[in-house]
């Protein structure tokens, strides 16, 4: 922040404005439940004046310092921010496919194991690409992928393993680590949903050759739209800011020239000798670029990290032991940790057995309408979207428990914004509507009165 007083003193107004905001009661059965939510504070504003006020519109100050603290909090040596997580994807498999790697690039029709439960932007760079997919399927109790169906499906086409820690919950990361060092496979984890979370004590993200995260407002930090692409490798780093930054070689930040003291020096492809160097491209890139402004609050965000996984935590507990005394376990599979872990949870997945007399859609209805907030396993199985029914891919094995998941699953809340009240208030109806679903009973028919 400014020394300067006038600076100073717009930025405090800010922060205490919305410090002085009136926050609504909770109304059980009025107040609405989402399933996912963004917490800020005053600081938050704070920052985000402060930004403002320098009238900085692109990357500034707060980006390198965001990208300097997020590296070192998450544990890699670099990261990239960018628009989104989705975003982030896609740079981290540009980055695999860069000439710069030479034979090690990945190129068109080479295979990439994953999986088909979960968010679709995981898999769709793949694609983008021009590689073929490889769907293995997931097991119920972690909803993460079968990693023993995963080392099947490796042939002498496979070139990666791209996968999402889904929903805060690792997958089984030392052993696919593992087989990827064995068969010399890259390794992308997605860890847009698991900011902050251990396998073997390790933070996930950090296994294997590039990671994901995102800051939408439903994730553990937010800078309203935003993700980052994190790596060890100085080379990765050069190649993933390229593809970020219009394709340029170039690496001078915004408002800066001359960097590698040969701005005109230097004679690539078969451009003229001298050609300026912030005007030559050596990838087909794109410009996801973030503001200052976005950077600003991530900066705030990120001081408020450890506190936002802990509360979500402490909710997926407190979820838990209400499901089970409330004997819903009967009714429907809870979610387990993956082995070694300690997850840092995005939601709380619940997938309704088989025999119950439950339908799902006749449960996460009910739950809305009693403003209980809802959300399926994102896509389901990729498989059956419409945007891949002409797309080339191949599946080893069955998706039985994909399928499953598509049909039968939905997740609640843990985000910080949820309390004790609110926690009380889910769980009782979740078992009100499920008795009342099992008895043959309409679960709300208050509203159907009406």
């Amino acid at each position: 922040m400014s020394d300067d007083p006038q600076r100073t003193a717009i930025v405090e107004a800010a922060r205490a404005y919305f410090e002085s905001r009136p926050q609504p009661a909770f109304v059980p059965g009025e107040t609405y439940i989402p399933p996912s939510g963004k917490v800020m504070d005053g600081a938050d504003c704070a920052h985000l004046i402060d930004a403002s006020l320098d009238m900085w519109l692109t990357a500034g100050r707060y980006a390198e310092q965001f990208e300097r603290e997020l590296a070192e909090r998450f544990g890699r040596r670099h990261s990239k921010l960018t628009v989104s997580g989705s975003a982030a994807n896609l740079l981290a498999f540009a980055t695999l496919t860069s000439w710069k790697r030479g034979p090690k690039a990945i190129k068109p029709g080479d295979e990439v194991i994953t999986v088909a439960a979960g968010f679709p932007t995981t898999i769709t760079p793949i694609v983008q690409y021009g590689c073929i997919p490889v769907f293995v399927d997931v097991d119920i109790a972690t909803h993460n992928v079968d990693v023993d169906a995963l080392e099947a499906a490796i042939t002498d086409k496979t070139r990666a393993v791209m996968i999402a820690h889904s929903l805060g919950n690792p997958f089984d990361v030392v052993r696919v680590a593992e087989i990827c060092r064995k068969h010399d496979l890259l390794l992308v984890e997605d860890c847009c949903d698991a900011f902050g979370a251990t396998a073997n004590g390790q933070n996930v993200g950090t296994f294997g050759d590039i990671a994901t995260l995102s800051f939408y407002p439903a994730h553990h930090i937010t800078m309203g739209e935003g993700g980052a692409v994190l790596m060890d490798s100085p080379l990765l780093a050069k190649v993933t800011e390229s593809f970020r930054d219009w394709g340029r070689d170039c690496y001078c930040a915004p408002g800066k020239d001359n960097t590698c003291n040969k701005r005109f020096g230097w004679r690539l492809g078969d451009l003229p000798q001298g050609y300026d160097h912030k005007y030559t491209y050596s990838h087909i890139g794109y410009n996801l670029k973030v503001s200052d402004m976005q950077a600003a609050l991530g900066v705030s965000q990120l001081h408020k990290l450890d506190h936002f996984i802990a509360r979500r935590r402490e909710n997926f507990a407190g979820l838990e032991r209400r499901l089970r005394a409330a004997g819903l376990d009967r009714y429907y599979h809870l979610p387990e940790a993956t082995p070694n872990t300690d997850p840092s949870w995005f939601g709380y997945l619940m997938t309704v057995r088989d025999g119950s007399g439950l339908v799902r859609n006749q449960v996460t209805r009910a739950l809305e309408d009693r403003k209980v907030g809802t959300r399926l396993l994102f896509a389901g199985n990729i498989i059956r979207q419409p945007a891949f029914k002409d797309v080339e891919y191949r599946v080893h094995g069955s998706l039985a428990n994909t399928d499953k998941i598509m049909e039968d699953a939905f997740w609640l809340g843990v985000w910080p914004g949820i309390d004790e009240p609110r926690l009380d208030y889910m769980v009782e109806t979740l078992a009100d509507i499920t008795r009342a679903l099992i008895a043959g009973r309409d679960p709300v028919p208050s509203l159907s009165a009406a």
